[in-house]
């Protein structure tokens, strides 16, 4: 029974932090570049619509539930003495933690707010500027957060291996 109580969190805790490292692997390597190639007014206008939708249960429940799961399991996991185990699911909250939620909500999020509350420029090249502006510093962080996801699948990973090996 324990054990099933360690493997539901620990498969929660991949699929959703799995899943956000696709998101954040797609916003970097496909909806931002495209967004860079379009005008500025356009871009800008792309991007507070997906910042107004991307707040959804599903989005949040993904993004936030990602630790909190990896936490359950390795608490498990240490009720089965599977101690080597549990430290990497501990890690791999730790490392998303920092570098995917710290990072989502001291520098993403308010630039994403920053920008909701821009007025498009009418001019085109004012426009190009705002958006320029924003979307180097987004996207370099975005890749951080991407990596630190990645990071953690890996964590989780390295963890349900050696769960699996007793």
């Amino acid at each position: 029974m324990r054990t099933f109580l360690a493997a539901v969190p620990a498969a929660l805790s991949f699929l959703t932090a799995a899943g956000m490292t696709g998101t954040f692997f797609g916003f970097s390597v496909g909806v931002m570049p495209g967004l860079n190639a379009t005008p500025g007014a356009v871009a800008i206008a792309a991007m507070q619509g997906m910042n107004q939708r991307i707040q959804n249960p599903v989005f949040l429940l993904a993004f936030l539930f990602a630790p909190v799961a990896a936490i359950a399991a390795g608490i498990v996991l240490l009720t089965l003495d599977r101690r080597a185990a549990a430290l990497l699911f501990f890690a791999a909250a730790a490392v998303y933690v920092v570098g995917a939620l710290v990072p989502t909500m001291a520098v993403n999020v308010p630039m994403n707010d920053a920008l909701d509350a821009l007025t498009i420029p009418a001019d085109a090249a004012e426009a190009a500027r705002a958006w320029n502006d924003y979307a180097g510093r987004w996207t370099a962080w975005n890749h951080v957060r991407g990596a630190a996801s990645a990071g953690s699948v890996l964590l989780l990973a390295a963890g349900a291996y050696l769960w699996g090996r007793g």
